[in-house]
């Protein structure tokens, strides 16, 4: 798509912007004003975002009246409501901030939730609270339900409820023809399928209505040793994980806390090894899963406990304020000793790692099996992921962060599957790594079908 900076002139460009500003109600920046950098930083700061301009909608009018105004000048346009879908590739486009719409609506009799483009996960958590009811939150609070949920959603309680985005049950968008519509699997069921797991590329989203499910009893928390004990947790991390019940869900993680005020004193500075953990259920039953983690020596820390929905979003105590972050993550068919040697070796004590953390979730379940009529993102078949994130404080961290990647990928190759799950892809990583091909074709006919001049551009953008 040829954008108005390309196809016109510099004083056209400004009277088109200028026609913009007049037709909505929210704040427009431009590269000319004094806000423009804070305006177009994405969450991953080290992201370069250079789009014609920034728009903070304060309303659903705002979005229909910008896709109108994006469709007639040739404009691209996408959301970013909290900044965490970075893309570094919006030369020419208009990024809609759609922080402001918020909105949670809870049906505890039909266990459904409206929820608006611009809830955080853990504002839709807390709303739970005391519902004996949850949604299939991620592992941060700070990101919007709306976001992660369209392109997958891998939840705490997957092992039990599948992928987020099967639980959509509707959506409210503004087309790309800048026409409020809603979606369902009666009111065009091909572009439900595509909304679900494919992501924003067919509108911009102002709504979904979620299914909600059953969580009357919550047991989740930390353990954590100091990182000597990597080999021996990750060890008993497997051994629980091949005969854990669908109803538990555990996350092995390798912390290296930078020695900064932020983080708390007694981690601050110092690696941990540990697992990150959820079960739908009492305390004494998932205990009983527990006890090879129980047995391993050295245990510092441990939060484990009962726990509410709202507190779900917080469990992994991921960090919330904007930061810049490098990421590399594959799909694993299983962990064996040999894997485990491996990655011990190139990321765990004496290995001089910079990475902040290293993570394996432990998937199957829920998550591995085919949902009847449900969307693009489809199941995973693989029995773990593994994601690891790299923090460049300073240009010269870029290299070695990408150097041990290369080494974590090459530890744990033998056991990787070639696939990535969407919400983990890398900026600008080929979603191929995800969908496979009559996904993608699918997708493309529908994005062809849908938005034929490519007016929406979202961070996992289908390729037609």
């Amino acid at each position: 798509m040829t954008s108005i900076d390309e196809s016109i002139h510099d004083s056209d460009q400004a009277a088109a912007l200028d026609a913009l500003r007049r037709r909505v109600s929210g704040v427009l920046v431009t590269r000319e004003e004094a806000e423009w950098d804070l305006a177009r930083m994405p969450w991953l700061v080290n992201i370069p975002q250079d789009p014609l301009a920034v728009l903070t909608v304060r309303d659903v009018d705002d979005i229909v009246a910008a896709v109108g105004w994006a469709g007639e000048h040739g404009v691209q346009v996408t959301a970013q409501p909290t900044g965490h879908g970075a893309n570094d590739a919006l030369e020419g486009a208009l990024i809609l901030r759609t922080g402001a719409l918020g909105g949670i609506e809870v049906d505890t009799e039909r266990a459904t939730a409206w929820v608006g483009a611009g809830v955080r996960a853990g504002e839709l958590c807390t709303a739970l609270d005391g519902t004996g009811l949850t949604y299939l939150c991620g592992s941060n609070s700070d990101p919007t339900v709306v976001g992660m949920t369209i392109t997958g959603g891998i939840s705490w309680l997957g092992r039990a409820y599948g992928i987020g985005s099967d639980s959509i049950l509707a959506a409210e968008l503004v087309d790309a023809g800048g026409v409020l519509r809603q979606v369902s699997a009666t009111e065009d069921p091909e572009l439900f399928w595509a909304l679900r797991g494919g992501g924003g590329d067919f509108g911009i989203i102002t709504r979904l209505q979620l299914a909600l499910h059953p969580a009357p009893h919550l047991y989740g928390g930390q353990m954590m040793w100091p990182a000597e004990h990597m080999h021996d947790v990750l060890t008993a991390f497997r051994d629980v994980t091949r005969t854990a019940p669908e109803e538990l869900s555990l996350w092995f993680h390798l912390w290296n806390f930078p020695p900064i005020p932020e983080v708390p004193e007694p981690l601050r500075g110092r690696s941990f090894t540990g697992v990150v953990l959820t079960f739908l259920g009492s305390p004494e039953d998932a205990e009983a899963h527990l006890a090879p983690l129980r047995a391993v020596a050295g245990l510092a820390i441990d939060t484990v406990g009962i726990v509410g929905p709202g507190q779900l979003a917080d469990l992994a105590a991921e960090p919330t304020e904007p930061m810049p972050a490098m990421q590399c993550s594959r799909l694993m068919d299983g962990l064996d000793d040999a894997t485990i040697a491996a990655l011990t070796e190139v990321a765990g004590p004496g290995s001089g790692s910079p990475l902040l953390i290293v993570q394996i979730r432990h998937l199957g379940g829920a998550f591995a099996r085919p949902v009847p009529d449900g969307g693009a993102h489809g199941p995973v078949a693989e029995e773990y992921s593994l994601f690891a994130l790299g923090v460049p404080a300073v240009p010269e961290l870029v290299q070695v962060i990408l150097a041990t990647f290369a080494r974590v990928e090459g530890a744990v190759g033998d056991a990787t599957s070639g696939r990535t799950l969407l919400n983990f892809l890398e900026v600008g990583e080929d979603p191929s790594r995800w969908w496979d091909e009559p996904t993608r074709d699918r997708l493309a006919a529908a994005k062809r079908t849908y938005d034929p001049h490519g007016t929406i551009r979202s961070n996992r953008p289908v390729l037609v």
